[in-house]
């Protein structure tokens, strides 16, 4: 369960889980050598922060944001996603493979479609550990989204006009469910106070994919532009999908949550995050760091409660 949103400058999505695989927020510089399974190695390409778990020594983006502001998230597709075997004469690239390497070569939305137009997104795991998790992607940057998805009918490529997306079910299905709440608009100014917030009357409120589509397109639509710096303004409407404790209780006993939230200043390349226990704004700049060194740069999520005493 995840939701993504790419609006005025921004890009971020939740991550909501049972459990942690060690993210961190890392930075991939020019000269970090990415090798893939089944394609050269790029020995240098566009520097890329995100959050990933990183495994012996190669970071596995959830979601991330390149130097020349692309952007792009991994979600959960468990029940449409199908990969074929790598084929012959093909540039061959694993699911986990994918944002690194499209981060790594394109500067935007247009630069992107073109590759993905040329790559086959092949089922090779990273380890046993790390099995091919079922993803479809959804690219952006300050003009336009897209959403690639890989199923048993192919590869498709998606114009997203609405700049969101969530899991299940696929992308046309999600479009074709959100024209049924094409009455919901943002509040009309009203003389009459008991009317204030009937443009959502109908809004679903649950945790479901297809709702959480709904809402997410909703408030970004209702969004206007913030005299400030936009950050709190972004969180805000990603708050609108996260996921309390307890809401969703699976039979082993565990609890999905929303572990992180993040927003990506696609202008200036910074990562802004907060946790489920820290709700504090925490953010890594990638301009602070040499963006042409050979090593990640990490940085563990700050999990801990962070309250600002006044006295």
């Amino acid at each position: 369960m995840c939701t993504a949103i790419n609006n005025n400058g921004f890009f971020g999505r939740t991550l909501d889980l049972e459990y942690s695989y060690r993210e961190a927020v890392t930075i991939a510089p020019r000269g970090f050598e990415f090798a893939f399974r089944k394609a050269a190695p790029l020995t240098r390409h566009y520097a890329i922060i995100g959050m990933a778990t990183v495994e012996n020594g190669y970071p596995l983006f959830y979601d991330a944001v390149n130097e020349k502001g692309l952007a792009s998230a991994g979600l959960n597709f468990p029940k449409s996603a199908a990969y074929p075997k790598a084929q012959g004469g093909a540039i061959n690239i694993a699911t986990f493979e994918l944002i690194p390497y499209v981060l790594g070569k394109c500067a935007n939305v247009d630069e992107a479609e073109a590759l993905l137009c040329e790559i086959n997104i092949h089922d090779e795991s990273f380890s046993d550990s790390f099995s091919a998790t079922p993803l479809h992607w959804i690219f952006a940057d300050c003009e336009k989204s897209i959403t690639l998805e890989v199923t048993k009918n192919g590869k498709n490529i998606y114009e997203n006009p609405v700049g969101v997306l969530a899991n299940e079910p696929p992308f046309p299905a999600m479009m074709a469910n959100l024209d049924t709440f094409s009455a919901l608009s943002p509040n009309e100014p009203s003389k009459q106070s008991d009317s204030r917030g009937c443009g959502a009357v109908g809004l679903p409120g649950d945790w479901s994919s297809r709702s959480r589509f709904v809402r997410a397109a909703f408030v970004r639509g209702c969004s206007l532009p913030t005299e400030n710096n936009g950050i709190s303004e972004f969180l805000r409407l990603l708050s609108t999908v996260e996921v309390p404790r307890g809401c969703i209780r699976l039979r082993d006993g565990k609890n999905v949550i929303t572990y992180y939230s993040s927003c990506m200043d696609l202008a200036r390349g910074i990562y802004y995050y907060k946790t489920y226990n820290n709700p504090r704004i925490c953010a890594a700049d990638i301009h602070r760091e040499n963006l042409n060194g050979e090593s990640l740069i990490s940085f563990a999520l700050k999990t801990e409660t962070d309250i600002f005493f006044e006295n």
